[in-house]
């Protein structure tokens, strides 16, 4: 009977493990997929989460139905059907005729290609930890299901972990597909078995169960706000992390990996979460989580800053799951239980991808989960604790109110802070623009969160000057000049327009065309800069991705095509692959310019630009330019790959390094790339 119980739990436990696991590998290997398609933007993932969310919480309300109104072998009939449809389904791989063609809503095409490319699959993964674990219940009446729980969320975490360390580095895109499926139908054999075994209902102990007591409609609620506060914490500091960083799986598991780490130590033992530890450390986490985005970016180390932000996310993931687990109900409520912490998470996930980027004008979801988190443990906790004095009650909700006034003063001074003197301040599914008019400077200032994206004198006599990255001392700058020199007409593709910068070097007959993926850009550019309607120059801007444009449109034959669509550090990893470059050189003439700006605090991209130089049999060479703030000229790095020989021998150009390569770097294709390997 030992052995029979003994093969049962580890049929159970490795199938939820193997689901779970699979669960959460297709998250950053379907986000990665069609990053490209949406500008590489930080919200691509952001909407992704609320997807997943999204069919997780239908997969627990179709667990919960089944259990509750179907018989064992109904549940079997229906389930097994179920999966053996979803194999139809494999191997899983975005549709290209999803991808957009110009300025669609993003995140209903998003989720629109998620629902049709992996929307089964998922949702039969999402069903498993809750179905099997009532069906183990079922079977071993007496014996408690949640240690599965907590098995479910280290396979969930170690997938996670696996990706950008194991997967992403070693397989390209298409091999991770097979891989994933191929487990993915082993998955399905082993449900099915369980499934088939139960058909009857043939294996339960007692032919009734009873119930536990049924909880309170408060209790309800109380699991969906802790639940939800750890969602919006997550979703939202990611977004912050990624748009300032780099939209990569790295980036993305990091927060997640944690929020399931928190689950597993929370659920797998009542010991390990003690609230005399963990409440004072929420206390410092969350003051932290509200001080750090003051600091700006950059005023830590990288390392310092995610560390301490990481640190006290992790810190508010323990509380709120540590308190969701102490209030377990009954086994015979489990389904109900979870299904209302998929709630509080899709509540979460829809609070930041869908609400604040069309409703806010600016990023406040991350203040408002750091006073909700602070305000819900309260609710959780002082009503629910014995003290031994009214005093210490009175002491501890004058202390939590202390707390959250705190909280709220200092997010609501940051961002008064932030938009104080701003013209304007646009939001939208790309993220957050504002423009600043700096009088002592004399200057006009467009920063799309935290970094510069375009800067312009106000004086007269100064409009026309190129600033920022885009000086005649910089890369770009100089092979304008270069050209220009040249004496004839000139054809320049710019990606990514910021203010309309580098149209200030366009004469009479020059021709640009500037591709640009977010239209509150196009619009600031016209209204708040002049440069584009100052110019000489004709200029024609296209809306959409600049890559698949470049691939819908005939060879434009540029003298010049510049690449410089970063948002923040973000790295635009669609646009540093062989087959962008590819789409760059059939654009330029034979022997065009192709301008890269690598310009990046945190990733060395010239081994990427190198070798991508060696394999399409150009020269590259990389101008450093160093800052000049009265005249509004930042540090920049520029590679420039040409075939031209004679370009690359002008003397502007004498002080141009010749990148050397790296030793043993794999290069960056559409199937495959690794930001591990170019940290700095």
């Amino acid at each position: 009977m030992k052995t029979m119980n003994l093969r049962l739990a580890i049929h159970y436990g490795l199938t939820i493990f193997l689901s779970a696991f699979l669960l959460f590998q297709v998250q950053p290997l379907i986000g990665k997929m069609i990053l490209p398609w949406f500008g590489g933007s930080a919200a691509v993932w952001t909407t992704c989460m609320l997807f997943f969310q999204l069919v997780l919480l239908l997969g627990y309300f179709y667990s919960h139905w089944v259990v509750r109104t179907l018989s064992p072998t109904r549940q079997s009939l229906v389930h097994g059907t179920l999966l053996l449809v979803s194999l139809l389904l494999i191997p899983i791989a975005p549709s290209v005729d999803w991808k957009p063609m110009g300025a669609e809503n993003p995140t209903l095409r998003i989720l629109g290609l998620l629902t049709v490319s992996i929307g089964l699959p998922y949702f039969v993964l999402s069903t498993t930890g809750p179905l099997l674990q009532a069906w183990f219940a079922r079977e071993r009446f007496g014996l408690v299901p949640y240690r599965l729980f907590a098995l479910s969320n280290f396979g969930s975490m170690l997938a996670l972990l696996a990706y950008p360390i194991a997967v992403e580095p070693v397989f390209p895109t298409l091999w991770q597909s097979y891989l994933w499926s191929g487990l993915y139908a082993c998955f399905v054999a082993a449900c099915g078995l369980l499934a088939w075994r139960g058909r009857h209902g043939e294996a339960l102990v007692l032919p009734t169960q009873a119930d536990g007591p049924a909880p309170h409609w408060r209790d309800k609620l109380l699991w969906a706000a802790l639940a939800a506060c750890p969602s919006i914490l997550m979703v939202a500091d990611t977004s912050f992390l990624t748009t300032n960083i780099a939209p990569m799986p790295m980036i993305w598991v990091a927060p997640l990996a944690l929020y399931l780490l928190s689950f597993i130590l929370a659920y797998e033992r009542r010991g390990i979460y003690q609230r005399r530890i963990y409440l004072p450390l929420l206390v410092l986490g969350l003051s932290a989580l509200a001080y750090l985005p003051t600091l700006s970016i950059n005023a830590l180390p990288i390392y310092l800053s995610m560390g301490i932000n990481l640190s006290a996310f992790f810190v508010a993931c323990m509380v709120c799951h540590g308190e969701l687990s102490r209030q377990q109900p009954h086994p015979s409520h489990l389904t109900g239980y979870y299904l209302m912490l998929s709630l509080g998470g899709v509540v979460g996930g829809f609070f930041v991808g869908v609400v604040a980027p069309y409703t806010f004008n600016s990023n406040y979801e991350l203040s408002i989960a750091i006073v909700l988190t602070g305000l819900v443990t309260a609710i959780a906790v002082i009503p629910r604790t014995r003290f031994s004095r009214p005093l210490w009650r009175t002491l501890s909700l004058a202390g939590t109110a202390t707390l959250l006034i705190g909280l709220s003063w200092l997010r609501i001074d940051d961002h008064i802070e932030e938009t104080r003197g701003a013209e304007v301040t646009l939001r939208n599914f790309y993220g957050t623009l504002q423009v600043f008019n700096n009088t002592e400077r004399g200057s006009r200032t467009m920063f799309h969160g935290q970094i510069t994206h375009g800067r312009q004198f106000t004086a007269p006599d100064k409009l026309d000057m190129p600033t920022t990255y885009y000086s005649p001392e910089g890369g770009v700058g100089k092979a304008m000049l270069i050209l220009r020199a040249q004496g004839r007409p000139l054809r320049v593709g710019v990606i990514g327009l910021g203010v309309g910068t580098l149209v200030s070097y366009g004469r009479q007959g020059d021709y640009f065309r500037l591709y640009e993926i977010d239209p509150l850009v196009i619009d600031i550019a016209h209204k708040n800069f002049s440069y584009l309607s100052r110019t000489a120059a004709r200029t024609e801007i296209v809306l959409g991705d600049a890559r698949l444009q470049l691939e819908m449109e005939p060879d434009q034959q540029f003298d010049l095509l510049v690449v410089d669509a970063f948002s923040g550090d973000s790295v635009p990893v669609h646009l540093l692959t062989y087959e962008a470059f590819a789409q760059f050189f059939r654009h330029l003439k034979p022997h065009g310019v192709l301008a890269v700006h690598i310009t990046n605090r945190f990733l060395d991209l010239r081994p990427v630009v190198q070798t991508a130089a060696e394999h399409f049999g150009t020269e590259v060479r990389l101008v450093n330019a160093v800052g000049v703030p009265e005249k509004l000229v930042l540090r920049s790095s520029w590679a420039l790959l040409t075939r031209d020989a004679e370009f690359l021998r002008h003397p502007d150009l004498s002080s141009a390094i010749v990148i050397p390569a790296q030793a043993g770097f794999r290069p960056w294709k559409d199937d495959y790339s690794s930001i591990l390997s170019i940290i700095q």
